[in-house]
């Protein structure tokens, strides 16, 4: 596989994953950014890992971010390993909602967050796994390590997707990407 284009994406973007690496499957994001993280990336874009470091990574998009893309292990109900995109709409971002645990900040309490605190990134999505099994204990689950590459073309999609729509945007007001 190749790495994407280096055309400059449009401000800045973060692409993050989140995950306890002693819980199984809930290590699955942050074992997508280890396989993006040695690639180049166009101008503007960084990969990072962030752990349970919830409350560093929603800081961090205090900062400004034009495109957010946040890989985790999420339940929803679908066969463990099946890769989920979504986009994550600004009226449909979470409000905070009892006690938050700084260090297991979930995907929706990120965003309630940084909604308490009167931001949001720009375009926002989630890369999320159905996972097996987060008992304690380090490894993903088979089902979970094979569902790795799909989840990295998402990222990739997600990217690529983003330039062509700047290209477009920069074409249609007569700007030339140099």
């Amino acid at each position: 596989m190749t790495a994407p284009e280096t055309t400059p994406l449009p401000g800045r973007t973060l692409v993050a994953g989140v995950g306890n690496i002693f819980q199984g499957d809930d290590a699955f994001g942050v074992e997508v950014i280890k396989l993006l993280a040695g690639r180049t990336w166009p101008a503007g874009v960084e990969v990072a890992d962030f752990g349970i470091r919830g409350v560093h990574l929603v800081y961090e998009l205090l900062g400004g971010c034009d495109l957010f893309v946040l890989v985790d292990a999420a339940q929803r109900g679908q066969p463990p390993g099946t890769v989920t995109v979504l986009e994550v709409e600004p009226e449909h971002m979470p409000t905070p909602t009892g006690v938050m645990d700084a260090h297991g900040l979930a995907p929706d309490q990120v965003f309630a967050m940084l909604s308490a605190m009167g931001t949001r990134p720009g375009r926002s999505f989630a890369v999320v796994c159905e996972p097996a099994d987060t008992d304690p204990g380090m490894g993903l689950s088979d089902q979970v390590r094979e569902a790795l590459p799909a989840a990295v073309r998402a990222v990739e999609g997600i990217l690529e997707h983003a330039t062509e729509e700047e290209q477009e945007m920069e074409a249609d007001n007569g700007v030339h990407a140099d």
